[in-house]
């Protein structure tokens, strides 16, 4: 096998079609998501999109173990080190490295999410962080018995960023805040509950599956391939059983728990749970102390974007979201988190400041300031054929 951090290749279909299959190859780093690997998926999703041959695309992962466990952290942890060591370092467009890499990842996500043609993004193992920003966006998203997804930001200085503020925002209730703040992860019913997959099915049916997909009668009406999909796809879940997961299961008293209007509030009902119920359930002691544990600054920061973005478009939370993701990259936590967690590995952070009491309301600003005017944002052009539409309409 090729040892290309990507693989792609057609299958023959019907009617003359053609799938186009694309395969994380980074099996060793759990397919963690390197800049290249971003490259190279971006660049041929376009040209599949541009070949009318193509009826489809699927994006899977090599190996068993993960599809992907988040974004290639060294080289953003060595840019950090040669940022804060430069006549740079109080620059947020000092790191020139974290732009390019961010700005990508985040146009990348953002194609997969208005791809016209359907994705079937194939989420078994490990799911995390930027595995989520490729699998969320898909048109069709599967996850199987061994899926495991997360936002774990919190644990090393970031924020769940890949677009988390967008699809965080639209779970139920007050989920998404939970996910942010605790990086808990959910597995395949869970995940299906808050709408981060379509479809749960066995991994062993993957060969079937694709063998099906080879078969189906495909046009060249994308439309009618995306209903295709989605029929084959519920033919195979049909015997799936719909047991309710950890996060669903607590749902009332996460909601109750993550109800205050502030954060600190948040945070200390969160902590006070009740130890009888964190020992009844092992899956809510493991996300309060991620919390506990975690970077203040990122709980305040993840809270602060959903506030935020509310109300904004998918294409403008990656410009937000872009801004925040420097401010990391040039603070202390962040690399801290990335030293503690991966390079010394010593899971001892020492974060700054050590609690939200000690966090300024100035000290936040610095994640939403506004680095460039409208037509210079590196991602001033996501959204532009739907802002010319509202603008015709």
């Amino acid at each position: 096998m090729s040892d290309a951090p990507v693989l792609f290749h057609t299958l023959p279909a019907a009617n003359g079609m053609q799938l186009g299959v694309a395969t994380l190859n980074s099996e060793k780093t759990l397919n963690a998501l390197s800049k290249e690997m971003v490259q190279l998926l971006g660049k041929q999703l376009q040209a599949w999109d541009e070949d009318s041959s193509i009826a489809m695309v699927v994006l899977q992962a090599a190996g068993e173990k993960a599809f992907c466990a988040g974004g290639d952290l060294q080289n953003l942890y060595a840019s950090m080190r040669e940022h804060h060591a430069s006549d740079k370092k109080d620059d947020l467009l000092g790191n020139a490295y974290a732009l390019d890499f961010f700005e990508q990842e985040y146009r990348l996500d953002y194609q997969i999410h208005t791809y016209r043609k359907p994705i079937l993004c194939w989420g078994h193992g490990i799911v995390m962080g930027g595995g989520i920003g490729l699998m969320a966006g898909a048109s069709h998203r599967v996850v199987t018995e061994k899926s495991r997804l997360a936002m774990p930001e919190i644990a090393i200085g970031l924020f769940p960023d890949v677009g988390g503020t967008w699809f965080l925002n639209r779970m139920p209730g007050k989920l998404g805040l939970f996910l942010a703040l605790t990086g808990a992860s959910i597995n395949a019913s869970d995940a299906l509950f808050v709408k981060l997959a379509d479809v749960a099915l066995p991994h062993a049916s993957k060969t079937d599956v694709l063998t099906t997909l080879q078969a189906a009668a495909w046009s060249n009406q994308t439309y009618q391939n995306h209903q295709r999909l989605s029929q084959i796809l519920h033919e195979f879940s049909a015997q799936s059983s719909d047991t309710a997961g950890p996060l669903r299961s607590n749902f009332d008293l996460i909601n109750r728990l993550c109800s205050p209007a502030d954060l600190p509030a948040i945070v200390a009902q969160l902590l006070a749970v009740d130890a009888a119920q964190q020992e009844e359930h092992p899956w809510l002691q493991k996300a309060v102390s991620s919390l506990q544990k975690g970077s203040p600054t990122s709980a305040w920061l993840a809270h602060a974007l959903q506030e935020r973005g509310k109300h904004l478009s998918l294409a403008e939370i990656f410009r937000m979201e872009l801004v925040a993701a420097l401010a990391c990259a040039k603070g202390h936590d962040f690399a801290e988190g990335i030293r503690a967690l991966i390079v010394d590995k010593d899971q001892k952070p020492q974060w700054l400041p050590v609690s939200l009491s000690e966090l300024q309301p100035q000290d936040g600003e610095r994640y939403f300031t506004h680095l460039w005017a409208a037509e210079q944002h590196p991602l001033r052009d996501l959204g532009a054929s739907e802002n010319m539409q509202k603008a015709a309409a």
